[in-house]
Parts: structure tokens; sequence; C-alpha cells
């Protein structure tokens, strides 16, 4: 037998090698047909969103720290200062000043909703300065029983007071400062109207008798939605 170099051999075994691979692969049986079914996979559970809304803060706590000063920047933005020579008015001139204004309106728009996620009125310990003979304010318990006895109104003040953000923003676009003038009256008045309904009821005895007393010494009944400096008007 003639002998076979070393180098030779090794090339040999691997191309044999190489062969075997190949014919194993072309004659391996193919692989299973996808399915032809017509039916839908079945769908992953939708992802739930960020997950319920759990309150950090009381509403009066969330009142005096996010809604309070925002209607502050409403409040604010318009003024009238009576000097020697007359009535200065101070409305929004730059806008850095709308800016400042229109921030305002959008956290009374968003942040009056936070109001509709169940809270406590106060925090623990705060009874509201409803104690005493005489108390000046509903207390916590009080408050959220008149709320479920009519969670209508309760939600009706909150569209009231979110329908003024909305009236500001819309002021800011078309920067009328004419109207900017009402708008903060409106303001006024939804603040006040829930807070006679759930804060402090009883003043609502105390201006029903103040009007009459207008109406008993010079025929005045009071206007609490006129424009200040305006003339009260007759009954």
């Amino acid at each position: 037998m003639v002998g076979v170099p070393a180098r030779t051999l090794l090339a040999l075994c691997a191309g044999l090698l190489a062969l075997g691979v190949l014919t194993s692969s072309c004659s391996s049986p193919s692989a299973t047909p996808a399915s032809t079914s017509t039916a839908a996979p079945p769908r992953a559970p939708a992802p739930a969103l960020w997950g319920d809304m759990t309150p950090i803060v009381s509403v009066k706590e969330l009142m005096r720290d996010m809604l309070d000063p925002a209607s502050d920047y409403i409040f604010d933005s318009v003024s009238s200062t009576i000097t020697k020579d007359g009535a200065v008015d101070h409305v929004p001139t730059t806008q850095a000043d709308w800016d400042k204004l229109r921030a305002g309106a959008v956290m009374i728009a968003e942040g009056v909703y936070l109001l509709k996620v169940p809270r406590p009125f106060a925090p623990p310990g705060d009874e509201n300065n409803s104690t005493g003979p005489d108390p000046e304010e509903l207390s916590p318990a009080q408050i959220t029983a008149k709320l479920e006895k009519d969670p209508v109104l309760w939600n009706a003040k909150i569209e009231a007071l979110r329908n003024v953000g909305l009236e500001v923003l819309d002021i800011v676009k078309r920067k009328d400062v004419k109207e900017l003038w009402d708008a903060s009256e409106n303001l006024d008045h939804a603040c006040e109207n829930c807070h006679l309904e759930f804060w402090y009821p009883g003043e609502l005895k105390l201006l029903s008798r103040l009007d009459q007393k207008l109406r008993d010494l010079n025929g005045v009944r009071a206007d609490r939605a006129r424009t200040p400096g305006a003339e009260p008007k007759k009954k």
C-alpha cells in the first residue's frame, strides 16, 4: 500500500465528514407545515393602567396647598387701587403675567377633579374648628354625611369651579383683560357657594339676616354678584 501523506489523509477525512452532514440535512424530514387555522390567537390581557388613584392629603390640605394658591393667580391678576389721582387698574401686561395666569387656570381646571377622589376632609385630629357650643364650621364627619346624602350637589360644585378654570384658559388665549374681571368674580362665587354649602353653612343664615336688614333700612337688597363700585339694586 502506497503511503498517503498525513496532510492529504486529514483533508480527505474532513471532506467525507462534510459530505455526510450535507447528505443528512438533505434527507431529513421536512419541517411541519404551519397551521392553516384561521382562528385568532388568544388575546393577551389588557395591561392595567397606573392603578386606582390613592389620595395623599385631605380635602382641607388639597385646598390649602394647591387650589387656593392657584386661585390667587387669578384673583391677583386684576385689581384696582385708589390713589389721590384716582383709580389705577392692575392687569396682565407681559407674557410672563399671562403665563402665570394660565398656570393658575390649569391647576384649577385639572386639580379640582382631585376632589372626586374619595379622601378624608381634614387631617387626623383636625375637627375644622367645629368644637364648642357654636362651632364655626362643620366637622369632617358632618361634611362626609352631607356629601353622601347628595353627591350630585358635591359634583355640581366641582364642575362650577372647573368651568371657571376653563373660562380663564379661554381668556388667556385671547388675552381679554375685560373678561378677566368677570372671571375673577365668577371664581369668587364658585368658591364661596361651595364653602357655604359644605364648610360653613351657618353663614347662610347670617347673610340672609344682613340682606333683610338692608331691605328694612333703605329698601336696598344685597347684590352679591355686582361689580365692586357699582350701585346696589333697589327692591
